[in-house]
């Protein structure tokens, strides 16, 4: 009887072990549960808040960049005007410099019309001669 009691002792001890691990299973998987979705949501919270620091620093990274091409925009102005103030002063009453130009400039005007105002701010029309050099097509 010895034998049997030992047996139903270990039998009753074996039970009782897995009856206290489903126990505990069902005490501690809910807990992991909410502790797994608690980590996967403080994860989801980070990849958000580094995900939203990466599209501030690069709107802030435009925005330093559009600052500095308008920066540079506005001193090729200042440039270009400068160059404009220079040529226009050295053009003011340099009136044989600009016929000596446009003199110059007739050779490259191959089969094209000019228009030459005359005193009073009206141009001379050849509308005929372009037709005549054509043959009269």
């Amino acid at each position: 009887m010895n034998q049997r009691t030992a047996a139903s002792a270990a039998i009753l001890t074996i039970i009782a072990v897995i009856i206290g691990i489903v126990l505990l299973a069902m005490w501690g998987l809910p807990r992991y549960g909410v502790y797994k979705q608690g980590l996967a949501g403080e994860a989801e919270l980070a990849n958000a808040e580094y995900s939203r620091q990466v599209a501030v620093r690069e709107a802030q990274a435009k925005k330093d960049a559009a600052v500095l091409l308008a920066q540079a925009e506005v001193e090729r102005a200042k440039g270009v005007a400068q160059a404009n103030k220079i040529i226009g002063d050295s053009l003011k009453d340099n009136e044989a410099y600009l016929r000596y130009l446009f003199v110059n400039n007739l050779a490259d005007t191959k089969d094209q019309v000019i228009y030459i105002p005359t005193e009073a701010g009206l141009p001379i029309l050849e509308a005929t001669r372009m037709d005549k050099a054509n043959g009269g097509k």
